[in-house]
């Protein structure tokens, strides 16, 4: 599907989800509609990940078509998205959290940026003049010792922490996203998935079949195709997304960096469902 020329970012853009061949239900969900491209992944450590993800995607969904959103749009849909989770009622939710990532359209002083928003373990990673590289950064305990030099990196994988999450929406977790701002350029590809996608194709396989596949929707399907073929051992999701089209000044420089956005104030083998530690999630295991 395509965007609207004449916006920040003219996108197009593929999505697809699966629930895996070893999961009964798909507690994934995401939003892929101009100018949000987001992916919840439900906590399968609590009682229904699936409706504690949709609650967080429908709230966002209130602000597709517009043609862009502010940092504080943003961190309103987060805040209203966690109170919205937190009062699920027993039976229905109670107690459930869900990941989100994902980039969102956003205008900073007349051009086009992605706005990315990251609380857990699922990914964002973009494709940008051949650089393919990983945006966001885990919320995970696997993380945090590969940060602090206690594991290494080609062991993360493999590690039978690696689905405890240090971040979410619900579950009682409190903690505020991580937000970076992405100067856009024509031609970037965005890739935003749940860890089963991450959990089952390395970085090399990812970018091999970004390069492969033009259309966005075409390599989103083929995402989930492979990461079933590895295994699909947990719920799947894929959203590719292209920029057709950015809107820049005449005399822009542009920085490869990203940047990050401050607070508010300042702007087994098998891989199992995410879950929080014991100190943070409600009720203990």
């Amino acid at each position: 599907m395509t965007a609207e020329p004449g916006t920040a970012i003219a996108v197009a853009f593929g999505a697809a989800t699966d629930a895996g061949l070893r999961r009964r239900i798909n507690e994934d969900s995401y939003l892929a509609a101009a100018p949000l491209f987001l992916v919840a992944d439900g906590m399968g450590g609590h009682n229904a990940g699936e409706i504690a993800s949709a609650a967080v995607v429908d709230e966002f969904a209130a602000l597709v078509g517009r043609e862009s959103l502010t940092i504080d749009e943003v961190q309103a849909a987060v805040s209203a998205a966690r109170r919205r989770v937190g009062a699920l009622p027993p039976g229905g939710g109670a107690g459930a959290g869900t990941t989100l990532a994902g980039v969102v359209i956003a205008d900073v002083d007349g051009e086009g940026y992605w706005l990315t928003i990251n609380l857990g373990d699922s990914r964002t990673y973009r494709l940008s003049e051949g650089r393919f590289e990983q945006v966001s950064v885990d919320h995970s305990v696997v993380q945090e010792l590969v940060d602090s030099g206690q594991l290494a990196a080609d062991a993360a994988q493999r590690d039978s922490r690696r689905n405890v999450i240090t971040r979410a929406i619900g579950a009682g977790s409190d903690a505020e996203p991580d937000y970076w701002l992405l100067p856009a350029e024509d031609g970037d590809r965005i890739l935003v998935c749940s860890d089963g996608l991450s959990g089952e194709l390395d970085h090399d396989a990812l970018h091999g079949i970004l390069l492969a596949e033009a259309d966005p929707q075409a390599a989103a399907t083929r995402l989930v195709h492979e990461a079933m073929v590895r295994g699909g051992r947990d719920n799947i999701t894929a959203l590719v997304v292209d920029a057709l089209a950015v809107r820049t000044r005449a005399n822009r420089t542009h920085e490869r960096d990203t940047v990050p956005v401050g607070a508010p104030a300042d702007l087994d083998a098998d891989i199992d469902g995410d879950t929080l530690p014991r100190a943070v999630a409600t009720g203990g295991f």
